[in-house]
């Protein structure tokens, strides 16, 4: 038996940036990753290997990252708590001292009928799946995505650039709806449907039919699309059949129960990415948020506090954008809907748009418009969205920050921001701070 200060299970985002930080944070050397998968794929990468990228070696994390944790492929079978050690499936015993779960998600598979059928497809973190994936899309006439979401969207689009058509079956009355708000959502949808994409929104699907291999959805309303390949991507749920079997108490919404030091119930044992379960920092309750940005922070939040708490996790906020053509899309922090939910009922909410550069008549401008709720109460910023320029992703990193620091639309109003003709609107019509003033004008009654 090997025994290693720091084990890690599980080798994509959280457990990679777990072995990185605790080697940056604690000077580790002694540090062993174990995982299943020869090669691991950059997870939000794994749509665009069908269109942007063109094959799944493009979608690949080196190795290299690692720096000097050392490598073992291999899956762990079971957790012994009391001898400090992991069984792999081929019976090796490795032990440790401190031990990080990063087991991540596999895809949900929902119950409909015929979901068994040959060329029904997940999107599984897998490279020869997902290999044989792009095969089946080569030879496919028609696809149907199940699922309006990020990965629904995403598929949908890169799928329709390989030359088969497209459609996408959403059971809400929008794609993005849990994320965005109505006017994002549409402008979406157009965008993908100018691309070629077909939608069904407010359309659940009541089977997939065919003799052996697909061939047609039946939806819940009666309708029938008929199609040789289906791609059902609605969601992740947590990998936490280990830490069950290991007496870790598991949280509501199936992640790992881990506390604001990313510590399970068994404090040498830490839980990190899709399998650990996230707490909302608006109101600290359980939220079922997967997204590989979080799974990073929560690595350099377990790497900072093996050994005493250091770093703490204030809470996880969403943080969102995807695009389709030249529409860019963000959203950081809570919807409308999801602020009244939790007890925001009075909210303030304040609209720019201005030019993503300026002049606009520089070459490349498009218009971004921009979003921000805010708590009327405190003055407090809850979240905001943008669309449609090529910025749009990293202006919601901008708003994440904005909310995780409490500041408030005055704040925000007088935000120092630089600027520059190629790069940013006008000083004049910066939309984050203008956004904001427009709100703090109708909090004031200056504005109808």
């Amino acid at each position: 038996m090997i025994r290693s200060e720091l084990v890690i299970v599980g080798g994509s985002a959280g457990g990679l940036q777990t072995a990185i930080c605790a080697q940056r944070h604690q000077q580790l050397k002694d540090i062993i990753v174990i995982r299943p998968e020869k090669k691991i794929l950059v997870p939000c990468g794994i749509p665009y290997i069908y269109g942007t990228l063109g094959n799944v070696e493009k979608d690949i994390m080196p190795d290299k990252l690692l720096g000097d944790a050392k490598l073992k492929n291999g899956k762990v079978a079971s957790i012994d708590r009391k001898a400090k050690t992991v069984a792999l499936e081929d019976g090796e015993i490795i032990g440790y001292n401190k031990l990080v779960l990063a087991t991540g998600a596999s895809p949900v598979e929902p119950p409909i009928p015929g979901a068994d059928k040959k060329n029904v497809w997940f999107v599984r973190k897998v490279f020869d799946y997902l290999e044989q994936l792009a095969s089946a899309i080569d030879n496919a006439k028609h696809i149907v995505v199940i699922g309006g979401g990020f990965i629904g969207v995403e598929f949908a689009d890169e799928c329709h650039k390989r030359g088969p058509e497209v459609t996408i079956v959403e059971l809400l009355d929008h794609c993005l709806q849990l994320i965005c708000p109505e006017e994002l959502c549409v402008r979406l949808e157009d965008a993908l449907r100018d691309r070629g994409v077909k939608i069904a929104t407010s359309n659940a699907v009541k089977s997939i039919g065919g003799v052996d291999k697909v061939e047609f959805v039946e939806l819940e309303n009666g309708g029938k699309i008929e199609c040789d390949m289906v791609i059902i991507g609605i969601g992740v749920k947590p990998n936490t059949k280990l830490a069950e079997e290991a007496g870790l108490e598991i949280g509501p919404t199936r992640g790992i129960k881990v506390d604001e030091f990313q510590r399970t119930t068994d404090h040498n044992i830490f839980a990190v990415g899709d399998c650990a379960e996230k707490y909302s920092f608006f109101n600290s309750a359980p939220v079922p948020l997967r997204l590989a940005a979080i799974a990073t922070r929560e690595g350099k939040i377990a790497a900072a506090n093996l050994y005493s708490p250091q770093w703490r996790n204030v809470g996880t906020l969403g943080v969102f954008s995807s695009i389709v053509g030249e529409t860019a899309i963000s959203a950081a922090g809570l919807t409308d809907a999801q602020a009244a939910k939790i007890g925001y009922h009075d909210i303030v909410v304040g609209e720019a748009e201005a030019a993503s550069k300026h002049p606009g008549t520089m070459p490349g401008a498009t218009l971004m418009r921009v979003r921000l709720i805010f708590a009327r109460k405190s003055g407090k910023l809850l979240g905001g969205c943008a669309c449609c320029a090529m910025t749009a992703g990293e202006f919601s990193n901008i708003l994440a920050a904005c909310i995780v620091n409490g500041m408030t639309m005055e704040q925000i109003a007088l935000f120092p921001m630089g600027t520059h003709p190629w790069l940013t609107a006008s000083p004049l019509a910066y939309q984050l701070t203008d956004a904001a003033s427009n709100a703090l004008h109708k909090a004031k009654g200056m504005v109808a």
